[in-house]
């Protein structure tokens, strides 16, 4: 039997923030998963939240956006899907534009406890959404706005702006085994 290592009590003197930018990204599965564990978290609390989807189409139906809808979270899937799918990729942009400003008025409105940006990375690295935009706004956010982004290969400057960081990394997947995502555990 192995022991335990020896765990020391909190450092004294540790203040408390207002609120946090937390950044989950990487190649692996279960960065928007973890997002949404956090917006239980929050919505058990009684707090106010906003989930916007950057990439994902409202035509998935994905099981989190019917509990956490219940729950009172705010759900605004705003993309159309992959954009491998994409017939209109400058469609496919202006609707990512239209997220983030969607999204950036969530955040400046101060309404909510929790704002999250899912897969805001990728319209950032396509160079969909300004990136100093995104840091500016995380900056000059009000400071009960808790803001949490996903999506893979986050830019350093997401990462400087990020209270907390996690990297999720994908040791293996289904999906490289020829297994298409399944309802119930990928949406």
């Amino acid at each position: 039997m192995k022991t335990p290592p020896p765990t020391t009590a909190p450092e004294r003197g540790k203040r408390r923030a207002p609120s946090l930018v937390l950044l989950l990204t990487g190649d692996g599965k279960g960065k928007t998963t973890a997002a949404m564990g956090t917006v239980v978290r929050a919505l058990a609390r009684g707090w106010k939240v906003c989930v916007v989807q950057f990439v994902k189409s409202g035509k998935w139906h994905s099981g989190e956006v019917k509990v956490l809808s219940s729950l009172g979270a705010h759900w605004h899937t705003m993309g159309d899907g992959f954009t491998w799918d994409s017939p209109d990729l400058d469609n496919s942009a202006e609707l990512a534009r239209s997220a983030w400003e969607f999204a950036r008025a969530a955040i400046c409105s101060g309404e909510y406890n929790v704002v999250l940006l899912d897969e805001v990375t990728y319209p950032i690295n396509w160079g969909w959404i300004e990136e100093d935009d995104v840091v500016a706004c995380l900056a000059g956010r009000p400071e009960t706005v808790n803001v949490i982004l996903t999506g893979r290969a986050a830019a350093e400057s997401l990462i400087a702006a990020a209270d907390t960081v996690s990297e999720v990394r994908k040791v293996k997947h289904a999906y490289d085994a020829g297994i298409r995502a399944a309802k119930g555990i990928d949406f």
